[in-house]
């Protein structure tokens, strides 16, 4: 029995009402709410605490961090699932989705530094010339010294020391 279907005597239909969501579709929200549960779950400590969580949802997502046994943390996650459907979660939402953002971009400049390392380790003074070009602050002489140590760590088959410094002043330079 469909529980949206309205009385024939109903004079007046809300939007709500006229509104049939399909059980698919419940389903799929169910879903997503769920693995919102499971990300919050997963979440650093630090992260956890600037989202906007009330009391009681916060408490069922400490104890589901907590629990240890594979059978009770999935009967708590759909808990936290459960608690999640009975709210209005946009916000979450947003900050889970302006934490990833971050994390993205994050990620993507860390790769982008990491090409240029490489670039210049594996490349010719080009890319080198074309660097000190974008970016004047950077110390040339250390820059040329670092690139020597890490090719000559690489032939030697050392640990990448000079490689490191070499990302760390790149990355530093790239936050100026």
């Amino acid at each position: 029995m469909n529980k949206n279907i309205t009385p024939t005597n109903a004079t007046e239909e809300t939007s709500e009402e006229a509104i049939e969501i399909s059980k698919s579709q419940r389903k799929r929200e169910a879903n997503e709410l769920l693995n919102l549960g499971k990300q919050l779950i997963a979440m650093p400590e630090a992260r956890l605490k600037r989202m906007p969580l009330d009391d009681d949802l916060r408490r069922e997502i400490d104890f589901a961090r907590s629990i240890r046994a594979n059978g009770a943390r999935k009967r708590q996650m759909m808990t936290v699932g459960k608690k999640l459907r009975q709210r209005d979660v946009f916000e979450l939402i947003e900050a889970v989705h302006d934490i990833q953002n971050k994390d993205r971009k994050l990620n993507a400049r860390h790769h982008h530094i990491e090409a240029w390392r490489d670039a210049l380790i594996d490349g010719s003074d080009q890319n080198l010339t074309y660097l000190l070009e974008k970016a004047p602050a950077i110390n040339a002489q250390t820059l040329r010294q670092l690139i020597r140590n890490a090719r000559k760590e690489i032939k030697l088959n050392k640990p990448p020391a000079s490689s490191r410094k070499l990302f760390k002043l790149l990355r530093e330079s790239d936050e100026q």
